[in-house]
């Protein structure tokens, strides 16, 4: 089986461990190695002042012209509060079976709904996102799977619901298609 090299990038102020344990967790569910990268750009042109958000469509596509040698998939990770035209926000998206998807964590603070802090809430529903849409450019469509990490999640508590891996059905048919 061909294990494939993903690349992470951090466009955003993110604690180290916090990435390496994303980064531990994508190993742990893909079976692959993973680099993390630092991305410098000017998120003020994906900013939208009507919508006070930031356009997903626009920074998949910035995400997706972007090359690491070697990886066969590419996660941008943000912490801007995204959207597309016909959503009110997005937790991230991908290109289904892309080499891109992106990710923010803006939406899974306890803050944002007036709970206390909780920054292992906050790691665990991140790691479920990037899985999430890692699945995605590896083929992966919304699985109706209550538990399965590819579930769609329209909701934080949606997301709360999840494992952070692949049912037995998402996973035979990532295998398959990895073959």
């Amino acid at each position: 089986m061909h294990h494939p090299n993903i690349t992470l990038v951090s466009f955003g102020f993110f604690e180290k461990d916090f990435l390496e344990n994303i980064a531990k967790a994508v190993q742990s569910e893909f079976h692959c190695s993973v680099n993390l990268k630092e991305g410098h750009i000017d998120l003020g042109e994906y900013y939208d002042p009507a919508r006070r958000q930031y356009n997903g469509n626009d920074l998949l596509k910035m995400v997706d012209a972007l090359t690491f040698p070697g990886s066969v998939k590419i996660i941008g990770l943000f912490n801007v509060d995204l959207f597309i035209p016909i959503l009110t926000y997005i937790f991230g998206q991908a290109f289904l079976n892309g080499r891109t998807g992106i990710a923010s964590v803006y939406r899974f603070s306890n803050d944002r709904y007036g709970i206390p802090g909780n920054n292992s809430f906050l790691l665990d529903r991140f790691r479920k996102e990037v899985i999430h849409e890692l699945g995605h450019t590896f083929g992966l469509i919304h699985c109706p799977v209550t538990t399965c990490v590819m579930r769609s999640s329209t909701y934080v508590e949606d997301v709360d619901q999840k494992k952070q891996s692949l049912c037995h059905n998402c996973r035979a048919q990532l295998e398959t298609q990895q073959e």
